[in-house]
């Protein structure tokens, strides 16, 4: 292996060079590289919730919304999200405190609650095929279909990469990789939270009342 002349207080000595002792992470850079993902993700949504307001009610003689959705079950799954942020932001406040056990709690609790939103939504969408109300029976259903199913799409990932983490944190504790990945992680699950909030009114809603 060649050597590199380290250069200490104007003297010049030899000494083998293995590996770079200062961060060769630059600080910020993934927190930057994340918001700038969930920038593309809100162009996404945007484009698919400017779909659904062109195509929502383009029915093509078929049922509406106020024929289709069930609103109390809805709600329920609205507050099974929500409340998985909540329990998100504990696990935070444990992780601070440098809590390993009491964050793998919440994050488990976090993990239990995004469950049960994505089975009532697999519910949700079993029951609408076999109505005969599936996404190819009009231009309404097929842009609800896409915007609902893509957000589903986006908390299985998240439920993966929670699980992810969990076996991380168990593995090698609360180390400074492990903050900044559960920092991401926040950042995605409140982002989702925000996005139903707007599913939950745009979609579902003004679909039923409007």
């Amino acid at each position: 292996m060649s050597q590199t002349h380290v250069e200490t207080q104007g003297s010049t000595t030899d000494a083998p060079q293995f590996y770079l002792t200062e961060e060769h992470h630059p600080e910020g850079s993934t927190m930057l590289g994340f918001w700038l993902y969930l920038m593309s993700d809100c162009l996404i949504f945007a484009v698919l919730f400017a779909t659904h307001g062109v195509l929502g009610r383009s029915y093509a003689a078929g049922p509406s919304p106020a024929d289709l959705f069930d609103l109390p079950l809805v709600a329920i799954n609205t507050a099974m999200l929500l409340l998985s942020s909540i329990t998100y932001g504990f696990a935070m406040l444990q992780m601070e405190r440098g809590a390993k056990a009491e964050t793998l709690f919440w994050l488990g609790i976090t993990g239990i609650f995004g469950l049960i939103f994505l089975g009532l939504e697999l519910y949700e969408f079993a029951h609408l095929i076999h109505e005969g109300a599936g996404p190819t029976r009009s231009a309404f259903l097929s842009s609800f279909f896409t915007l609902v199913g893509t957000h589903g799409l986006h908390v299985t990932f998240g439920i993966i990469w929670l699980v992810t983490l969990m076996v991380q944190v168990g593995k090698f504790g609360l180390i400074p990789e492990n903050r900044r990945r559960l920092m991401c992680l926040s950042m995605f699950w409140h982002f989702l939270d925000v996005v139903w909030i707007g599913v939950f009114s745009f979609v579902y809603l003004m679909g039923v009342l409007g």
